[in-house]
């Protein structure tokens, strides 16, 4: 399963993730982004993902190119066979003149098909979202609640930055709660922060999945080819080994 595959982060205080980690990164300045995303892009080419880098201010596209090569010398290399890609978010996410989240999110979807298809494990993103205005919030912070939704049945590993001073505090607990973690510097250190609703959300899986286990062990008739919604899981199954859906339903929790 992609959930027991773990890939190499790039990133010290996070270690090794699996498939389907949606990330947000809070900056300030360029060397912010520099100093999370080469390590992450590096260490994606180095194990056969495909990548791309969605630019915003402060680092354009050249920005970001210089930054990466001065940490792999043969960056041209993978960009000439076809490894990693360059994009200024007009080119990405408003390149119809406005942002529109279904396109977005099923151009992920088609760039991992694609990556797959060409022999690369996978997909590692990320994107900037220092073009955002505030009237196209509301949309954006829907989109991420797609993303943190569907990211677990894809070959995907993601980082949406966030520029700090553009967030107030509802945006932070919006941002927040639509990622499994942020990241976020503090006294020149990288700390890592979970919400409140994704601890509690973790807490009620693995709850579920205990009363699974003893429910199968005590009527195995009954269990056997039933799929369990775990709680704030949305429409993701738990498998005790078929395909009839069953037992808990997911519940809705409430944001950090």
């Amino acid at each position: 399963m992609m959930k027991d595959e773990t890939r190499k982060m790039g990133v010290d205080v996070i270690g090794n993730i699996p498939w389907g980690t949606h990330i947000c990164l809070f900056y300030q300045t360029a060397e912010d982004l520099i100093d999370i995303l080469v390590p992450y892009f590096k260490t994606g080419l180095e194990n056969n993902e495909f990548c791309m880098w969605v630019t915003s201010e402060p680092l354009n596209v050249e920005d970001a190119k210089r930054a990466l090569k001065r940490e792999i010398k043969e960056l041209d290399e993978y960009v000439e066979r076809g490894q990693i890609e360059f994009l200024d978010y007009r080119q990405w996410y408003t390149e119809s003149g406005r942002f529109e989240a279904d396109r977005v999110l099923q151009g992920w979807v088609e760039k991992e098909q694609q990556a797959m298809k060409r022999g690369w494990d996978g997909l590692r993103l990320t994107g900037n979202t220092f073009w955002l205005e505030k009237e196209d919030w509301r949309a954006l912070a829907d989109y991420e609640a797609m993303v943190d939704h569907v990211i677990g049945e894809y070959r995907m590993i993601a980082i949406c930055a966030y520029f700090l001073d553009k967030c107030g505090a509802p945006e932070i607990v919006d941002v927040v709660s639509n990622h499994q973690f942020a990241l976020i510097r503090r006294g020149g250190e990288w700390e890592v922060i979970t919400s409140a609703r994704r601890r509690r959300q973790s807490r009620c899986c693995g709850q579920a999945r205990r009363a699974i286990a003893t429910y199968s062990r005590i009527h195995p008739s009954r269990y056997l080819n039933k799929t369990f919604l775990l709680p704030g899981s949305g429409s993701r199954p738990c498998a005790a080994r078929g395909s009839q859906t069953s037992g808990l339903s997911s519940r809705n929790i409430q944001k950090w």
